[in-house]
């Protein structure tokens, strides 16, 4: 399980910091991006350049968002990017084997599509990350670009798992809290009537 889980931190994308998309492109520097992602920070660095289809056609350049080495690319913009096929068949594998042990533990309950919320700075870009610093949920481009550059940043559905985690915690102690003190509630009710019944038997044997 350990091995897997290091498998998925490797097949993480540092833009959208999700398991990668196909096609995958691979950088000079040797890293990797999902195109897409690839794309949403080539516009972003260069905003005047034309598009076609929502993807800058022409020559540019970017920084790599994990180590800023500067990215030239020509007239194919990145689609001239050589594609990382050995990470792309990782995923399918990965993917495969995941279905295989959840198929194989238990019927997987169906999936449920809820609408992502939208960036109000990028309304293009959907939230899909925590930036822990400011404690707000934001998304991709807010942190190579916006606001959140020089942040910490967390997957939201990490943040997410975590914090509900904690929530069920301290419901489960306010729920044991609880039954304590009913508990001691009980006892003193019990030695109240037993201090009564007390108190009964010596006035009768007072006056008797």
């Amino acid at each position: 399980m350990d091995t897997m889980d290091n498998l998925e931190k490797q097949l993480i994308c540092p833009i959208c910091l999700e398991m990668f998309t196909k096609p995958v492109v691979i950088l000079p520097c040797q890293h990797n991006l999902c195109r897409k992602c690839a794309n949403d920070v080539f516009q972003a660095s260069n905003p005047y350049l034309p598009t076609r289809a929502g993807a800058v056609t022409s020559g540019g350049r970017f920084r790599c968002p994990s180590c800023r080495h500067e990215v030239v690319l020509d007239r194919h913009g990145v689609y001239g990017l050589q594609r990382n096929l050995l990470v792309e068949n990782i995923i399918d594998m990965f993917k495969q084997g995941s279905t295989s042990s959840s198929s194989s533990s238990s019927k997987p309950e169906p999936e449920k599509r809820e609408e992502a919320p939208m960036c109000e700075v990028h309304p293009e870009e959907r939230i899909n990350i925590y930036c822990v610093t400011h404690a707000l949920p934001t998304c991709s481009m807010c942190k190579v670009f916006g606001a959140h550059k020089d942040c910490e940043v967390a997957p939201l559905t990490s943040v997410y798992q975590t914090q509900k985690t904690e929530l069920n915690d301290g419901i489960a102690m306010i729920v044991g809290n609880n039954d304590r003190m009913q508990g001691i509630i009980s006892q003193l009710e019990l030695a109240c009537s037993t201090v009564e019944l007390s108190s009964d038997a010596v006035k009768r044997g007072l006056w008797s």
